[in-house]
């Protein structure tokens, strides 16, 4: 397996829990997927167990929110719709930016957006492909929603892919066509099963991740989404004996 040229740049990625992370890219910060709300039980049925690591006011600035999707609450909760009022730039699907408004932006598959970093150059955020669960598009998004994924670049800048909560590594795949390899992959993982969609599995399980980071030949893997909510069947032991098994446990990053 070849493994993705490096750069001489370092991408911070700091963890907070579930799909939370904040990624310095460029002299932009990203956040994606914010969950800041308290554990407890959502009227959706979703149960977070865990508090998140840090505080919205923890933060200092964010630049962008990369929102993979806003319908689930472990993606978009009370306390991260909040904070998407005080973010320049939301980007998110073309479905969730007519629900949140604001500066909320589409991104279909495939699109991108220059944005501007300090002291001059571009940075190029891609919507990628992702699939909340099993089975074609047409069938799957009526009834679980719309999902976008990320890819970062920028002259002398290393790729970065964030998956959203997609489930089909056959996106990895086209993905990886586009982009690869890339240096940094942050993979939504945790195998989520709920009894409402007869326990499909609606994420990448821990072997399902090991394979994305594969396909992607990732330099640098940080697995998010897996904890800290009580529909994710798959956490830390299972990543790590799926990347273990891999031969990619030295690229893992985990919180």
């Amino acid at each position: 397996m070849a493994i993705a040229d490096t750069c001489s740049e370092h991408i911070p990625v700091r963890i907070f829990g579930g799909p939370t992370a904040l990624i310095e890219y460029g002299g932009l910060r990203f956040l994606t997927d914010p969950t800041f709300d308290a554990p407890g039980t959502y009227a959706s049925g979703l149960t977070k167990t865990a508090p998140a690591s840090a505080t919205p006011a923890d933060l200092g600035r964010i630049d962008v929110v990369l929102l993979s999707h806003d319908e689930h609450d472990d993606n978009l909760d009370d306390s991260g719709r909040a904070l998407l009022a005080d973010v320049p730039l939301t980007l998110t699907t073309p479905s969730g930016a007519g629900r949140l408004g604001g500066t909320a932006r589409p991104l279909t598959d495939w699109e991108s957006i220059e944005l501007n970093r300090p002291g001059g150059g571009k940075i190029t955020v891609t919507g990628v492909p992702a699939l909340h669960g099993p089975g074609a598009r047409e069938d799957l998004e009526p009834v679980i929603g719309e999902v976008v994924g990320f890819v970062l670049t920028g002259d002398s800048l290393p790729t970065v892919y964030v998956s959203g909560d997609n489930a089909q590594l056959a996106l990895v795949q086209e993905i990886a066509d586009h982009f690869g390899p890339v240096d940094t992959a942050v993979l939504f993982a945790g195998a989520v099963r709920v009894p409402t969609l007869d326990h499909q599995l609606l994420t990448l399980n821990s072997v399902q991740a090991a394979e994305a980071a594969r396909i992607l030949q990732a330099r640098r893997i940080v697995p998010v989404h897996f904890d800290s909510w009580a529909h994710f069947t798959e956490g830390r032991e299972q990543l790590v004996d799926a990347f273990t098994t891999a031969g990619l446990i030295d690229r893992v990053e985990l919180a």
